[in-house]
């Protein structure tokens, strides 16, 4: 028994290193993959279109991955499966220039990103019995990577061109998947949960409905922020470092909630953390489409990311794992991210491409992502709190 205790938190070590990468990648991409297409000479309504049609790959690919996951029992491999064949599938953007071409590649590579994240999520809270705060700190090494990946990305910019991003993006996937060669299976617990029918038998229920309609709704008002703030902050006249600054400030934030997250769920419930959570989010988008021109509220704004994905995701991710127990545990968190980031997220990237026209449509589409959040907290006091408890 010593000697497993050395082994299990070098296993949470390195759990943490797949975190820091895996945020640390989307650090990369996600403010920086506008940038990259628009260096490329693609339009506002080209670039919302791509975002669109690749994150279409996050409606299936999850639901695919963890059904394998759950009914194999092997989490693990599919997660270095997952990791192996990112990085190969990413390596298309070096050979291709068009449209199609990196549209295909990008797509391809979201397909097999989408094995990594809900088998990550399950392997670290069986690692940690399931304790909000433990899984908290292991997750926040997620938003350091986030921050240092996003700075780096900026000021890479600013020194060579806006080619820069896919350069470390190839780095980071080439690291991921060597790290997640070094990370053992915890040792398989009796399922408490002997139910083997259908997971739609869960999801069919009300308190599910009105969750998932709220992550897809939550979603959409993200996709005027992830498509479109780094070039809405070039616009306002900030360099690519400050850019990423201001991106990791929002992640730094975010880490600081991640530490909280345990107590502040356990105090208020998983319902009432995201109502306020993304009434907060309303809130943000409503100042970036109004008042963006003063540094003060760019700040305020980024600082309110600590809610909008920090308190959102922390949340759900434990409502899920509760909700769905241990015999579906790895679909359902496949359900939350395939249906609320793969459809809220393709949904959000489209309509915000088309409003944002060359960003003098900003303001509409910062305005289109407050009411949709408005929409999003509205449609979670529909259910009853007790519902959303870890106990339901």
């Amino acid at each position: 028994m010593l000697s497993q205790k050395p082994q299990s938190n070098l296993n949470l070590l390195l759990i943490s290193l797949t975190y820091l990468l895996y945020f640390g990648q989307l650090g990369v991409l996600v403010p920086y993959l506008g940038v990259f297409l628009d260096g490329r000479g693609f339009t506002s309504e080209q670039i919302g279109e791509l975002f669109a049609l690749i994150t279409v790959a996050r409606i299936l690919g999850p639901n695919l991955w963890a059904s394998m996951a759950d009914k194999s029992g092997k989490g693990l491999g599919i997660l270095r499966l997952g990791s192996l064949l990112t990085f190969g599938t990413f390596c298309l953007v070096f050979v291709v220039d068009s449209f199609w071409g990196l549209t295909l590649g990008f797509a391809l590579m979201m397909m097999f990103w989408t094995a990594i994240l809900p088998q990550l999520e399950v392997l670290t809270l069986n690692c940690v019995d399931s304790d909000a705060t433990r899984y908290s700190r292991i997750r926040l090494w997620g938003s350091i990577g986030f921050i240092i990946l996003t700075v780096i990305a900026g000021k890479a910019i600013d020194m060579f061109s806006s080619e820069a991003p896919i350069y470390v993006s190839a780095g980071v996937l080439a690291v991921l998947f060597i790290s997640t060669l070094l990370i053992n299976e915890p040792q398989a617990k009796p399922a408490k949960d002997k139910n083997t029918g259908s997971i739609w038998h869960k999801a069919k229920t009300p308190t599910f409905l009105m969750f998932i309609l709220s992550a897809i709704l939550l979603q959409v008002s993200f996709g005027t922020y992830y498509g479109f703030f780094a070039l809405y902050a070039r616009d306002l006249g900030y360099s690519g470092q400050a850019t990423g600054f201001f991106i990791g400030l929002g992640v730094a934030a975010e880490i600081v909630i991640f530490l909280l997250a345990g107590r502040l769920i356990s105090i208020f419930g998983i319902k009432w953390i995201l109502v306020i959570s993304i009434f907060l989010t309303a809130l943000r988008w409503l100042l970036l489409g109004t008042v963006a021109e003063f540094l003060w509220v760019i700040i305020i704004s980024q600082l309110l990311h600590a809610f909008s994905f920090g308190m959102t995701h922390a949340a759900s991710v434990k409502f899920i794992h509760h909700y769905f127990g241990k015999a579906f545990q790895s679909r359902g968190q496949a359900l939350y991210i395939s249906i609320g980031f793969g459809v809220g997220g393709a949904i959000g990237n489209y309509i915000s491409g088309q409003l944002w026209l060359q960003g003098a449509g900003s303001q509409q589409a910062f305005l289109f992502s407050a009411v949709i959040a408005l929409i999003s907290m509205l449609s979670l006091l529909l259910v009853r709190s007790k519902n959303m408890s870890a106990s339901a």
